[in-house]
C-alpha cells in the first residue's frame, strides 16, 4: 500500500527532469540558430526583414525540438507535452526579457504572435515524436 503512493512523487520528478532536458535542448538549438543568424547577418548584411524571418524560424524550430524531445520522453499525450514545452520556452524567454529590459518592448500583437508560434511549434514537435 505504501509503495503505490510513494511512486507518484518520483513520477512527477521524472517528468520534470525530462521536461527540463527538452527545454535545455531547445535553448541549445536557439543559441545555435542565433549564432547562424549573426554569422549570416555579418557576412551578407541582411535586411531587418530577413533577420526577423530568421528569428521567427528560430522560435519555431527551437520549440519544435523541445516538443519533439518531450514527446519522445513522455510517450503518451505527446502533443500536449509539446504544447507545454512551447509554453515553458515562451515563459522563460518572457521572464528573461523582463529581467533584462525591465519592460515589454513588444506590442500585444507581437506578444501573442510569438506565444502562438512557440505553442504551435512545440505541439507540432510533440505530434511528430
Amino acid at each position: 500500500k505504501g509503495s503505490v503512493y510513494m511512486k507518484y512523487p518520483y513520477t512527477y520528478i521524472n517528468q520534470a527532469v525530462r521536461m527540463l532536458k527538452a527545454l535545455v535542448a531547445s535553448y541549445i538549438v536557439t543559441g545555435l540558430l542565433l549564432l547562424l543568424t549573426a554569422g549570416l547577418l555579418y557576412r551578407f548584411e541582411l535586411s531587418e526583414g530577413k533577420v526577423r524571418i530568421m528569428i521567427i524560424v528560430t522560435y519555431i524550430l527551437s520549440c519544435f525540438a523541445g516538443g519533439f524531445l518531450s514527446g519522445k520522453m513522455m510517450k503518451n499525450k505527446k502533443f500536449l507535452w509539446g504544447v507545454f514545452a512551447g509554453f515553458l520556452y515562451f515563459g522563460i524567454m518572457l521572464l528573461v526579457s523582463l529581467a533584462v529590459n525591465r519592460q515589454l518592448d513588444q506590442t500585444a500583437a507581437n506578444f501573442v504572435t510569438t506565444m502562438v508560434l512557440c505553442l504551435l511549434g512545440g505541439m507540432l514537435g510533440g505530434m511528430c515524436a
